[in-house]
């Protein structure tokens, strides 16, 4: 099975007419018509120090962890159900690969990098979820490793997901008609040269290899997704690029698919 780094957006996307919300309400006609057994949604919005699996038994809680839009989104819900035996499956592998401080975590439902493009994609939420959290107290490798350690859940039947943004810049950001800026499309061409062409370990070290990456991602958490998938996709995994399209002028919600090498 192929993975995905899917970038989500904000909110606004239920609410707004583009390009990336056309994409994702296409996902099971165009991209991914097979129905997984479950779902591992690595999102960016769930930061911790060590690696954390949410463990739900019942339906997933919908967390709202956003501000300043309309009131009508906060009553939105996306009760998926929890999938505590992939969860459990998680922080075995995880664990035996080195990374211990790995755990369960038996409160925590879906934010929105989760239920936001799961609710265009899979709207019946028929689907079992879990979700796990990204630790930018580390670098791509370390998320690269995670991914690694996942790779047996392909063979499972587990669709494995990285939400997250290829350009994340909220002070950077203007009126969706404007041109990306040159850091933007720098980033994000480098991005797609360098994924397309197998340079994983240029991936892995982005901080050092991208041009304009601290602009493109002050802080890391929205493209540590993107390594986790990449990674669980398995060594010299091939990348394809899904969609394409730029939002507030320098967000960029390209979104690739990784498949596993022949």
């Amino acid at each position: 099975m192929e993975t995905f780094f899917l970038s989500h957006g904000s909110p606004r996307l239920l609410i707004k007419e583009m390009a990336v919300r056309r994409f994702l309400e296409a996902w099971k006609a165009e991209v991914f018509p097979a129905a997984p057994k479950s779902i591992l949604l690595i999102s960016a919005h769930w930061e911790t120090d060590e690696p954390l699996v949410n463990s739900i038994d019942g339906p997933n809680n919908t967390i709202h962890d956003f501000t300043g839009f309309p009131q009508h989104l906060y009553q939105l819900q996306y009760p998926a159900l929890g999938a505590p035996a992939l969860a459990k499956r998680v922080k075995e592998l995880l664990q035996n690969a080195g990374f211990n401080g790995a755990e369960e975590d038996k409160t925590r439902g879906l934010d929105h990098g989760a239920w936001v493009p799961l609710m265009l994609m899979y709207p019946e939420a028929n689907i079992p979820v879990c979700q796990l959290s990204v630790q930018p107290n580390k670098d791509g490798t370390h998320h690269y490793n995670m991914g690694k350690a996942l790779a047996p859940l392909r063979e499972e039947g587990v669709l494995i997901i990285g939400s997250g943004t290829a350009t994340h810049n909220l002070m950077l950001q203007g009126p969706d008609d404007a041109p990306p800026p040159s850091w933007a499309l720098d980033f994000d061409n480098w991005l797609r040269e360098s994924l397309l062409n197998g340079r994983h370990e240029d991936v892995n070290q982005y901080d050092e290899k991208a041009p304009s990456a601290k602009m493109a991602h002050p802080e890391p958490e929205h493209f540590y997704p993107l390594h986790v998938a990449l990674g669980a996709a398995g060594e010299n995994a091939s990348a394809e690029l899904i969609h394409h399209s730029w939002g507030c002028s320098s967000i960029s919600y390209s979104s690739y698919k990784f498949r596993a090498a022949a």
